[in-house]
């Protein structure tokens, strides 16, 4: 791949050089060559006109010009405020096209002036000649033959030349900062600090001028504007017809009114004869074509610009455009390196795709296979994968080096004002020579970020984002999300409503005396577990946020850690959001079944009433599976795909957010016991009569205890698996504790559904559950939030500590223990009078999900302190290839 890139760019540079000496240098007489003039500051004016040049371009299109006669002609508006003549309407389109296409080159006309090549100085002689039918252009090659590229070419200058003009707007007010800190001599460390970041915006300043049109010399841009002209204005001809008499009206009114002012067609072809007289005179050039200036220009377009220093590879598709004028000579050397073109690099004979165990597929071929590299297979899935993985290597590589830009930036900052502080207390003046040193230092002055940034840059855009700096900067850098004030209202309101419907819900249970009616065990046995759902949910949303809120709070990498995309991570106004919708919709279906059944005049829709939970449950799936970028898209796709890894356990790589939400599961035994009783209470037709037959079958039974223990045994997979790929015992003793779990839960399933032998189950579900309670309390305490240490210098907790106030450390862990043991109840059986069952079971249901909040805020801090998951140490992308070097090491 490498020697073939390397072929084609001598094939390029033969045949340049070849043109170059038989078609644009005088065989008699060879002249240096001036340096060309830039467009410099006119970029920006010249990027206005590309810019509507494309426009017009995009305008003339077989679609638009199908919309223009079929829709635009036809309609009411322009039929009764126009006209109704269709060729007095096409006239007007033609004139208006016309009219923007001589605005164009007017201006084109004069840039060229500043051209050192004479035919382009000429433009507006050629632009004339063509307009009033003097010259068939059509006859000629220098028109554009693929003008889709030309336009992306002349996007791509308009995109780096915007986002230069933004850059040099940051520059300026930096510029301006620096004059102002030097006026007040003070604060002089911030003096060091701007004026490292002001170099640092020069060099990606002097990086855009060479990608915009800043760097571009008048010929090049003179002549890519003067072919698309002169070819959208044979695009006009050939839309509306070259013997249209609209078009034939239009040449000379266009023409040279716009170019050439208001001199008559007879003076502007004396001038014209007077100035090719003076171009013969001159002696300057000689053009093969004659001395007519448009004749000139269009040789001067024939032949091929590529000996210009500015026309680097990224032009290689716009010279497929040019009419090609090549010598025996020139193509005799091409082909004789053609001829030679050597075998494919040895290298590539070594090198294997890495395929990561990911999948079922592949995880279930390692097994069974081992774990071997493929062979280099060209396969069209093969380098879909490829190339995007290669997009994240560079995508995460970028951003490590803008870490490390900003950490020499604040470093240096540190330093000046350590020295600041050190000559304030000593009365000594030793910042100046100090800070010297800093700068002088590898920390301070090394180039080599900045380097390899511009390469990344460049390499990504050409190869990632189809030349497009726009597009592939902003892959590179995204933005930060910012926060809208719609949302913190929206939140507000939400969180408001949610207030106003509890106290409306107890208000109608008080005043109805709707707890002491005869059906009140009866609406507790069946709609009760129905709406629980919806409040487990709802908490261990606002259980999120909370974290959220703490973990930004103390700067807790959590976006970082948990590998959202950057930009894409919901904030706790987001969340509370989400959760406070849920609730909303979820407390009017409670107070609706409620009146309803009060109310005599629908007293009778029972039926219909006991539907409202499902068709909310079938809402709530529907906005979570919705493939519309509505919603929170990512951050659903996110979830659904963490939540499919966890239930396909062990056939997917663990990684961190797939085991933290498999531990969020585990508090969510009751709300997955509340998903089956849906199935079972509207599968089995029980809503109709309100009646909870789903105790008396033995299949509900047994899925009861099987639905418990599936998100503990997901987890030990999980354990398993990782103990299988690290080697690490701590996963096989992670994977006991869910083992122990699992013992535990269904012995306490057993106690509550057996009726025969109930002391023997209470016993063995008390010993083994408190087993476990010790287990994972113990491994809560000190494995995953890193506390209880004796010889940590914060003494009982741990030498990092991002909470200032020790004693929440030991709040938490108190709070631990406490709901940890929340499970006594089942076993203990504490019976209230004012309590039903129902309410006992959501009410511990709820602690534990108050516990998993505590547990995830001190899991994700020691996680961010000291890497206790050994996952995020640092962020590394797998590479697709890997290079065998057993070769290498028996030469």
């Amino acid at each position: 791949m490498v020697t073939e890139a390397w072929i084609v760019k001598m094939r390029n540079q033969v045949s340049a050089n070849l043109k170059q000496a038989l078609l644009l240098e005088s065989p008699s007489a060879k002249k240096p060559s001036l340096p060309k003039q830039t467009i410099g500051i006119l970029s920006f004016e010249v990027a206005n006109v590309m810019f509507k040049t494309v426009h017009l371009h995009r305008s003339l299109s077989d679609a638009e010009i199908s919309k223009l006669k079929s829709d635009v002609f036809r309609s009411e508006g322009v039929r009764n405020l126009v006209s109704s003549d269709e060729n007095h309407l096409l006239h007007l389109a033609v004139s208006e096209k016309l009219d923007d296409l001589s605005r164009v080159a007017s201006v084109v006309s004069r840039l060229g002036k500043k051209c050192s090549e004479p035919a382009l100085q000429g433009f507006e002689h050629v632009y004339e000649d063509i307009v009033n039918g003097a010259i068939d252009f059509r006859k000629l090659g220098f028109l554009v033959k693929d003008m889709e590229s030309m336009v992306k070419k002349m996007e791509r200058f308009v995109n780096a030349t915007c986002s230069l003009y933004s850059e040099m707007e940051v520059m300026n007010e930096l510029e301006q900062a620096i004059v102002k800190l030097q006026r007040s001599q003070q604060h002089q460390e911030s003096v060091k600090a701007f004026e490292q970041k002001l170099m640092w915006q020069r060099q990606d300043v002097r990086s855009l001028r060479d990608a915009s049109l800043w760097n571009q010399t008048y010929d090049k841009v003179v002549e890519m504007l003067a072919r698309t002209v002169c070819t959208i204005y044979g695009r006009i001809e050939t839309v509306f017809g070259k013997k249209d008499s609209t078009l034939k009206r239009d040449r000379s009114k266009n023409g040279a009114s716009k170019l050439v002012d208001s001199r008559s067609v007879s003076g502007f072809k004396d001038s014209r004869r007077s100035e090719a007289e003076e171009f013969t005179s001159a002696g300057d050039f000689s053009f093969p074509c004659g001395t007519n200036p448009g004749r000139m220009f269009m040789e001067c377009l024939s032949v091929s610009r590529t000996n210009d220093d500015d026309d680097d590879d990224e032009d290689e598709d716009v010279e497929k455009e040019e009419g090609n004028v090549v010598s025996d000579e020139a193509a005799g050397d091409v082909s004789r390196l053609q001829a030679k073109r050597p075998s494919p690099i040895e290298v590539l004979d070594r090198v294997k795709i890495n395929h990561t165990k990911e999948t079922p597929r592949s995880t279930i071929k390692g097994v069974l296979q081992g774990s071997k590299s493929s062979e280099l297979k060209f396969s069209r899935d093969n380098l879909r994968k490829i190339e995007e993985k290669l997009r994240r290597a560079f995508v995460e590589f970028y951003h490590k080096l803008r870490l490390l830009k900003s950490y020499s930036f604040l470093n240096v900052l540190a330093f000046s004002k350590i020295m600041k502080k050190y000559d304030k207390i000593t009365s000594r003046h030793a910042t100046k020579s100090y800070m010297k040193m800093v700068d002088n230092s590898y920390l301070g002055s090394s180039d080599e970020v900045m380097r390899l940034v511009e390469r990344v840059e460049a390499t990504f855009i050409k190869h990632f984002a189809n030349a497009n700096r726009t597009k592939g900067m902003n892959i590179l850098r995204p933005k930060a999300k910012r926060e809208r004030h719609r949302i913190t209202f929206s939140t507000g309101f939400m969180g408001g409503c949610v207030f106003s419907l509890v106290v409306a819900l107890f208000a109608i249970i008080r005043t109805r005396n709707i707890l002491q009616e005869e059906g009140q065990q009866q609406y507790m046995n069946t709609m009760f577990p129905l709406y629980s759902l919806f409040g487990f949910v709802v908490l261990h949303i606002l259980m999120y946020a909370a974290n959220i809120y703490y973990w930004r709070r103390y700067r807790v990498n959590y976006s970082f850690i948990f590998g959202f995309k950057q930009g894409s991570e919901l904030g706790y106004r987001q969340v509370l959001l989400v959760g406070f919708s849920i609730g909303v919709f979820a407390l009017l279906c409670v107070i609706a079944n409620l009146d309803m059944e009060v109310d005599p005049e629908t007293k009778d829709y029972e039926a219909f009433t006991e539907l409202l939970p499902l068709i909310l449950l079938i809402g709530m799936f529907i906005a979570l599976v919705l493939p519309f970028n509505i919603f929170y898209r990512s951050s659903r796709i996110f979830f659904l795909t963490c939540l499919f890894h966890c239930f396909a356990a062990p056939l997917y790589k663990v990684t961190l957010p797939d085991f933290l939400l498999g531990d969020q599961l585990t508090s969510q035994v009751q709300a997955l016991r509340s998903v089956q009783f849906y199935i079972c209470y509207y599968g089995w037709g029980d809503f109709k009569q309100r009646k909870n037959t789903c105790g008396d079958s033995d299949a509900y039974n047994a899925f009861f205890f099987i639905v418990a223990i599936i998100p503990y045994f997901s987890r030990l997979l999980q354990c398993l698996r990782r103990l299988f790929e690290e080697k690490n015992v701590e996963q096989g003793y992670n994977g006991l504790k869910y083992f122990l779990t699992i013992v535990a839960v269904f012995l306490r399933t057993m106690y509550s559904v057996q009726e025969d032998n109930q002391f023997i189950w209470r016993i063995l579900a008390g010993i083994f559950s408190a087993i476990a309670a010790i287990f994972c309390t113990y491994w809560d305490l000190v494995l995953d939030w890193g506390l209880l240490n004796r010889t940590s210098k914060n003494r009982w907790l741990r030498d990092k500590l991002l909470v200032p106030q020790k004693k929440v450390y030991f709040i938490a862990m108190i709070l631990n223990i406490l709901l940890r043991f929340a499970w006594l109840q089942t076993v203990l059986d504490f019976n209230f009078s004012f309590m039903h069952r129902q309410t006992m079971v959501a009410v511990v249901a709820s602690l534990e999900i108050i516990r998993r909040g505590i547990w995830n805020f001190f899991r994700l801090e020691n996680e961010h302190l000291n890497n206790v998951g050994k996952y995020r140490a640092f962020k590394t992308v797998p590479l697709p290839f890997n290079y065998d070097e057993d070769d290498d090491k028996d030469n």
